[in-house]
């Protein structure tokens, strides 16, 4: 009896016995690369949740000035969230770029009401951040959470080289779906989308599925490198997904985490775009091109030696053919670092090395008097500056704005100090119209004042 069961053993472990290795290969060849690339990024994506008291007919990506250009271009998208004011938690999505320190990269319209924020990871456990910095521009935003233990983290990737057509993987919480994955490809890059009179640039154009909810979540190469953070559909669309890219987002990030807030690079560069028999007398290519007529004193410019007259053919190693590529270009630079540009000065072409830095808080003053004639003081209240003089000829005169008025706030910045006031007008320098909250007496009102600078000047 002993010989038969052994028998029978023996031959029921002979025929499935090539089962179990084909099993593992079935598994090996299944571990696709997406499927690797899905398993590397998701522990560091989370769910990001908060709960506010909505204002109605409010959408997450509202601002006021701004709010109604957006909200039609992102209707569909966030249509979920317009209701009346109510305690409400908003679902979206996010990625942690450093475990070490608690970093976590996501939308600036998911978390743009104030209110307790608290992170969910794959494996369930939350915690409460708080915000480091939030660039509406852009619509990025940096969140730190604490951890005892190191975080799961991925790394940044880059995205100026994407192919059409390659793979890309989106991860997030649409609905509410927590860590849902969608793959597609790259349709389009630099893609610039014009609604209701903006212009939205440099998105990644896809067409992986993304939903309310996937706002803030990652998108992947193959390789399960970040490349994007995902951000919006296209409305009355279907399959057409838009990404910021790796690249915009890591400049952002890294001012939002040093400073809090986007902080422009100074060039001190006075332009002037050239075309036609202008631009022929300047030998502009296409009869188009940028001209330097003017260079700020002890700025990046003159100390790089560019003039007056100079041709600009090309700024941080890209072409350069009008204003809008340039602002284009010096959004996408750091704040403090080395670019390269090529000049024509006469009939020679020349390549230079520009160090851009921050715009010096101490030429505040002067800032002050060529946008709008004013000169301030710090105010005995540390609420507001005061102005102690004033040129007749400035839109502030012109509107009834006099010596001792107190100004409160300029667009939504808060003035509690001469350094706050200064570090607006350096923020908004380039701004042709800034609203101003003037205060007389106790009572309050509001203008809309223009600069005495054109919006060119003082890059």
């Amino acid at each position: 009896m002993p010989k038969i069961i052994f028998a029978l053993l023996l031959t029921v472990f002979t025929l499935f016995s090539p089962l179990v290795p084909h099993a593992y290969e079935a598994t090996a060849v299944r571990r696709s690369a997406v499927v690797q690339a899905v398993e590397k990024a998701s522990p560091a994506v989370v769910n990001i949740s908060y709960t506010h008291l909505q204002k109605e007919s409010a959408s997450p990506f509202s601002r006021r000035g701004r709010e109604e250009a957006i909200d039609r271009f992102f209707e569909d998208f966030f249509a979920p969230y317009h209701r009346n004011r109510q305690p409400s938690t908003t679902l979206g999505s996010g990625v942690i770029i450093d475990g070490e320190k608690g970093y976590i990269l996501t939308n600036a319209h998911v978390i743009e009401k104030s209110g307790r924020i608290t992170v969910r990871l794959q494996d369930n456990r939350e915690f409460q951040a708080t915000l480091t910095g939030s660039d509406q521009a852009s619509d990025l935003a940096v969140l730190k959470v604490e951890s005892e233990t190191p975080l799961p983290s991925i790394a940044m990737g880059q995205s100026h080289d994407l192919m059409i057509g390659e793979t890309v993987i989106a991860i997030g919480n649409p609905f509410g779906f927590s860590h849902t994955v969608s793959t597609g490809v790259v349709s389009a890059v630099d893609r610039n989308i014009r609604a209701s009179g903006m212009v939205f640039r440099n998105f990644i154009q896809i067409d992986a599925a993304i939903n309310p909810g996937n706002s803030g979540g990652p998108l992947l190469n193959i390789l399960g490198e970040l490349i994007g953070i995902n951000t919006a559909i296209y409305e009355k669309a279907q399959g057409i997904g838009f990404t910021i890219p790796i690249d915009t987002a890591r400049r952002v990030v890294s001012d939002l985490i040093e400073y809090g807030e986007v902080v422009e690079a100074w060039t001190g560069l006075e332009l002037q775009e050239v075309r036609g028999s202008l631009a022929q007398y300047y030998g502009a290519p296409q009869d188009r091109g940028v001209v330097v007529v003017g260079v700020e004193d002890e700025s990046p410019a003159q100390k790089a030696n560019i003039a007056p007259g100079d041709l600009l053919l090309s700024f941080a190693g890209k072409p350069l053919q009008n204003l809008d590529t340039y602002h284009q270009l010096k959004r996408s630079i750091p704040s403090k670092g080395n670019i390269s540009l090529t000049i024509k000065r006469g009939q020679t072409h020349q390549k230079i090395e520009l160090t851009t830095t921050t715009y010096p808080l101490k030429r505040g003053e002067k800032l002050a008097q060529m946008m709008f004639g004013i000169g301030v003081k710090k105010s005995e209240t540390n609420q507001g500056v005061l102005i102690q003089k004033i040129s007749k000829e400035s839109a502030l005169w012109q509107v009834g704005v006099r010596k001792r008025d107190l100004i409160r706030r300029i667009n939504d910045k808060v003035i509690t100090s001469l350094e706050s006031f200064y570090k607006t007008l350096i923020k908004f320098r380039r701004q042709k119209n800034l609203v101003f909250l003037i205060v007389r007496d106790g009572r309050g009102y509001y203008i809309n004042v223009e600069s005495l600078l054109a919006e060119e000047k003082l890059n």
